[in-house]
């Protein structure tokens, strides 16, 4: 596990670079290079850098060395039992992985040269789904509501500890509303600005204007009512623009209800692309430089791309992910069933 953690800081040593929109012709296609074949489900990816850190089921984790092209994958286990990550996350100096299921398991790199273990919550109702930073000091991971309210912990010190909100700081939950650990993309920030996207029996986005000391929830107009539909997978290009995919993963060809923007930072949503785009999806991301023009989604269907915000989308492959993280405005990274691949879009 010692080599993985090296990999890991080396590629944390420069994850940051600057944004400056570009001018360049839409996607008309996608060129999809497999990083990684393998026996497992990858719903959780981070870039750091030009490289790709994940989780993945299994107890897997890694990191594929762009440079090198190169792939090393390590086992984490606790008590003999192989957690699922569905939730990974970077700073400058650290990697986390978060678990789904009971017990929630929290680990950073450590200083030992192992994965260590920062975080633990045991409950019946226990299901972290994502988990993000603000900055290399705060932090936020969400779960499902374990009382009256959805699971939000924090972190102000770079990760080394969580502490849970109490229900009374945040908004109750409705009867059936939980969320989805599809794609690690139920949370978006912009600055101090966080939005959560809930589903289920009710499909609603909490919003927080001060990295979670406070916190709203705004309705949304996706299909909802079943503990399969609503929201999967939300992205805020800035404070005011933003998009939520979704649908229902039991009927995946439906494309009424599962695609909503917003202009005024989540308080107000509209439906887009009503029975005309594609149907159900499990990750989106705005692409980088695009003035939140562009912006490509993935799901059981394939990758499909949209140059106006929304409205309109081309299916550029029908090979099947279920998230992806942009590198440059042309190249991204995406995990699914089996395999992790760099996506190349042309």
């Amino acid at each position: 596990m010692k080599t993985i953690y090296i990999l890991l800081i080396l590629a944390l040593a420069g994850c940051r670079s600057n944004e400056s929109e570009v001018s360049r012709s839409s996607f008309t296609q996608v060129e999809i290079e497999t990083i990684l074949e393998d026996s497992i489900s990858v719903r959780a990816i981070e870039v750091m850098g030009s490289n790709l850190a994940f989780g993945a089921n299994k107890g897997r984790f890694g990191l594929y060395n762009d440079s090198t092209d190169e792939i090393k994958v390590n086992v984490q286990e606790h008590d003999s039992v192989l957690p699922e990550f569905r939730a990974v996350a970077s700073t400058e100096s650290d990697f986390f992985m978060l678990s789904v299921g009971n017990p929630a398991l929290l680990y950073k790199t450590g200083d030992a040269g192992d994965m260590e273990l920062v975080y633990t919550e045991e409950g019946e109702d226990v299901f972290y789904d994502a988990i993000t930073f603000w900055n290399d000091e705060e932090g936020i991971a969400m779960g499902d509501p374990t009382n009256n309210c959805l699971s939000v912990i924090i972190t102000r010190d770079g990760g080394n500890t969580w502490t849970k909100l109490d229900c009374e700081n945040l908004p109750e939950v409705g009867e059936g509303e939980a969320a989805f650990a599809a794609s690690n993309s139920n949370i978006a920030v912009q600055g101090n600005h966080t939005w959560i996207l809930s589903g289920g029996m009710k499909s609603r986005v909490y919003y927080s204007p001060d990295k979670g000391e406070s916190w709203d929830v705004f309705e949304t107009p996706l299909l909802q009512g079943k503990p399969t539909t609503g929201g999967y997978s939300i992205d805020f290009y800035n404070e005011k623009t933003g998009i939520i995919v979704g649908g229902d993963y039991t009927s995946p060809e439906g494309n009424i209800g599962n695609i909503a923007v917003t202009n005024d930072g989540g308080k107000n949503w509209r439906l887009a692309s009503e029975g005309k785009g594609p149907g159900y999806l499990s990750g989106v991301k705005y692409v980088p430089n695009t003035n939140a023009g562009e912006v490509v989604a993935v799901g059981p269907a394939g990758i499909f791309y949209s140059e106006d915000a929304g409205e309109n989308w081309e299916n550029l492959s029908n090979e099947a992910f279920h998230t992806l993280r942009f590198v440059t405005d042309t190249i991204a990274y995406a995990g699914g069933n089996n395999r992790i691949a760099k996506l190349k879009f042309k």
